[in-house]
């Protein structure tokens, strides 16, 4: 490794990764609503209904057709939305972007694109502390030993232009993905060893396939930067995912055993596109049910 790339990685290993100051401050994880699950409101709505309801910090959405995809989300658009932000004392701790490590050579050469574009907008939310990036890594599980090799590969880019643009990516294991488990995962990185890429702990996605919840979490939460939460039901051949409190998640003893292990950071609700999808949806009702339920089995887990 050369002397440049020993530079990047000391760098980015102290000043790429966010604190979530007020959620350490309150001595464990705090709530928060991704955008990801409100794309029929403006922003301005979003961010106030996020305040209202009680979450601490909210996720943009930069994915096609969202308030916050960056070819129209404008420099004026992005300014306003700090001075938001900061009047309602919500942070941001991630966006969300959809790219994936098994597409084509014009497909990844887009996804480079987007990764700068995503750091671009990181930078412009918050230029001191800039909100990480996270994903998801396409595949098909049945296909994992046939794409992992390509996968790794792929992902040096996404790190390579992630240390350039002085941003790290929390890659996230799905149930329907090649990377479907926290080995694939933990194997999936440990490839590249990169601190520019790190780890997005969803437990839904474990849990459709029995995997238990402490193990997923002593082997993904040294690593984890971000943690997304929603429920589900059915298993890995025939699932759907619902709001937390719909399936069988216990999560009194999920924030017991985060607390546990250490974790301090922002624990953000993803609703489903199966469920945001549906007609009748309300995503205001949706954020209100979520954070009950998340909030009350907090206060329980003590």
């Amino acid at each position: 490794m050369s002397t440049r790339r020993h530079f990047l990685h000391a760098a980015l290993g102290f000043a790429a990764l966010p604190s979530f100051s007020r959620a350490a401050a309150a001595g464990g994880p705090s709530l928060g609503f991704s955008l990801y699950g409100m794309k029929t409101l403006t922003l301005n709505e979003a961010l106030k209904t996020c305040a209202e309801i009680g979450y601490a910090n909210v996720e943009l959405a930069l994915n096609a057709g969202f308030p916050t995809e960056p070819k129209v989300f404008t420099a004026e658009a992005r300014k306003e939305a700090v001075q938001q932000l900061a009047a309602l004392k919500l942070d941001l701790p991630c966006l969300m972007v959809n790219i994936s490590l098994t597409a084509d050579d014009k497909a990844h050469a887009l996804a480079l694109r987007t990764i700068a574009d995503a750091a671009q907008v990181a930078r412009d939310m918050n230029a001191a502390q800039p909100p990480i990036i996270e994903t998801v890594c396409g595949g098909k599980p049945a296909l994992w030993e046939e794409q992992k090799a390509g996968m790794v590969e792929r992902l040096k880019s996404w790190a390579e232009t992630a240390e350039k643009e002085k941003t790290v990516i929390a890659i996230k294991a799905h149930v329907g993905s090649a990377v479907n488990s926290p080995e694939r995962l933990l194997w999936l990185i440990d490839q590249v060893r990169s601190p520019a890429i790190q780890v997005t702990y969803d437990y839904s996605h474990f849990e459709l396939q029995g995997i238990d919840m402490e193990e997923s979490m002593k082997l993904l939460l040294p690593r984890t930067k971000f943690i997304h939460v929603k429920d589900s039901t059915g298993d890995a051949a025939k699932f759907q995912f619902l709001l937390p409190g719909e399936g069988r998640t216990d999560y009194v003893k999920y924030f017991t055993l985060l607390k546990k292990h250490g974790y301090t950071g922002p624990v953000v609700v993803e609703v489903s596109g199966q469920i945001f999808s549906k007609p009748g949806y309300d995503p205001v009702a949706a954020a209100k049910k979520s954070h009950a339920v998340l909030a009350g089995a907090l206060a329980k887990a003590g």
